[in-house]
């Protein structure tokens, strides 16, 4: 707060209204880069430990903690243990079920096979989910592209990395066109799997389609427009709410669409590439 007012107010009459010793003052302002540079550590750390807990799910802090050391990064278990606790990460421990119960996953054939090249709208689609911290806690983006034009067609942002997110995404893309016959392709994740996102994408005539496990280049195109979307905007600022979030996603989205020229479009925008063909 002082920083804030200094300008206007004066350091020191800042300093005798707050009580504070301009001594203590000067020595915390001398130490704000170091501040700064545990907070971006503790950051690195976070988005490194949540990769690792999308791709081993099974791990607890001991074995977290030997993931990240062979990462690079030499952090004490106590403190990978306290972040494991901020980010609400737990180890998925097997537990046994009621036959009753047990609802099986659908996995469907890999209809893409690599072969991302579309000759015409809605005929291949792409759909992944990524993490995006604010510097506390983690937020989870859900994408469709069409591969025909590279165009992002829908989006949805949540706190929470569960089926209902993968749902509200394939809501918005069919209200906006007839998606009757397109193929609709992910990784194996438990969304993607589950029997409510089957018979969501049967009622709509889509054809899922799953990346082989643990192949991600299977789905490269939407890892790629990830990339492009944390690289070229994302880790340029830096957002302190979900709603800074999303308010950078819509802006990115809006550009990768419109304005971003692509070779494979003939230096065109998706949505400029897809205008002109059908004119």
């Amino acid at each position: 707060m002082i920083d804030e007012l200094r300008c206007s107010h004066g350091i020191t009459r800042l300093l005798s209204i707050t009580g504070i010793p301009r001594s203590s003052y000067y020595k915390w302002r001398a130490t704000q880069p170091q501040r700064d540079a545990r907070q971006d550590r503790e950051r690195e750390i976070k988005e490194h430990m949540m990769a690792i807990h999308f791709a081993n799910r099974e791990f607890g802090y001991p074995r977290m903690t030997t993931a990240l050391w062979e990462s690079g990064l030499n952090v004490n278990h106590k403190k990978v243990w306290r972040i494991m606790r901020e980010l609400s990460i737990q180890s998925v421990i097997r537990k046994k079920r009621k036959k009753s119960s047990y609802t099986p996953s659908v996995i469907y054939p890999n209809r893409l096979k690599r072969k991302f090249h579309a000759t015409a709208p809605q005929q291949k689609m792409v759909t992944d989910i990524t993490y995006i911290s604010d510097g506390n806690t983690f937020v989870y983006l859900s994408v469709i592209q069409d591969l025909f034009n590279n165009e992002i067609v829908a989006w949805q942002l949540s706190k929470r990395n569960d089926v209902q997110l993968v749902l509200d995404t394939v809501e918005q893309w069919t209200q906006k066109r007839d998606v009757s016959e397109a193929v609709l392709h992910s990784d194996q994740g438990f969304q993607y799997t589950s029997q409510v996102y089957n018979s969501r994408l049967e009622a709509f005539g889509v054809k899922g389609s799953h990346s082989r496990k643990a192949t991600c280049l299977d789905n490269a195109c939407i890892e790629s427009f990830f990339s492009h979307l944390k690289t070229e905007k994302l880790y340029l600022i830096q957002c302190n709410s979900e709603a800074e979030i999303r308010q950078a996603v819509e802006d990115y989205v809006y550009n990768y669409n419109y304005r971003r020229f692509q070779a494979k479009l003939k230096q065109r925008a998706p949505i400029e590439y897809r205008c002109a063909l059908a004119a």
